[in-house]
């Protein structure tokens, strides 16, 4: 089982290669895909880390796919839910649903609970995450689809520390999914007397 999400990581990265920004997304495909339920990540998918309202550019693709998909379909999934991001959405996007109380991705009890909420069936629904090892990784074991953005967005003038350390990390990911993502699988043999 592990060696299958180790091959999936290792292809998204793979098939990834190039820019991919959140605004590049189009909703209507999305929707001529089957795709009735929108998962965001936050930070650097909808805006740069630690900021606590999304990017303008970004706004007016959510109210692209509001228009598309419905309020109610978007899902913000962060594993930071501030609370002055849940009251953006509240006062900007009454009907988009920002998930919190649930264990940080990868875990899928996030995407459980989006499920849940909108009746909605893994194949149809897609996440939006910068991350292979907590948003893209807790797509694959919920079964949903994934957009991995490769361009997120940062502020090195803002956060130079937090920016660097994120962007570090993310090329650590793809370095690790690369290399474990060629390992042979090795498996354990017990003799049974």
């Amino acid at each position: 089982m592990a060696m299958a999400y180790r091959r999936q990581l290792a292809e998204v990265s793979r098939r990834f290669r190039a820019p991919q920004r959140t605004v590049a997304v189009v909703p209507e495909e999305l929707a001529a895909r089957g795709v009735t339920v929108l998962v965001l990540d936050f930070d650097g998918v909808l805006a740069p880390h630690g900021t606590d309202t999304p990017l303008p550019e970004v706004v007016e693709w959510l109210r692209r796919c509001a228009a598309v998909l419905g309020e109610d379909r978007i899902f913000i999934l962060s594993n930071r839910p501030d609370p002055a991001r849940a009251d953006y959405f509240r006062r900007t996007f009454p009907g988009v649903r920002f998930l919190s109380g649930v264990r940080k991705k990868p875990f899928t009890d996030g995407l459980q609970r989006i499920m849940e909420l909108s009746g909605a069936a893994p194949g149809q629904v897609v996440m939006l995450d910068d991350r292979l090892l907590t948003g893209v990784l807790g797509a694959f074991l919920a079964g949903v689809g994934i957009i991995y953005i490769t361009d997120p967005y940062v502020s090195l003038a803002q956060r130079p520390l937090l920016e660097g350390f994120f962007m570090l990390l993310r090329i650590l990911e793809r370095g690790f999914i690369t290399l474990v993502g060629t390992l042979p699988e090795i498996t354990m043999r017990t003799k049974i007397s």
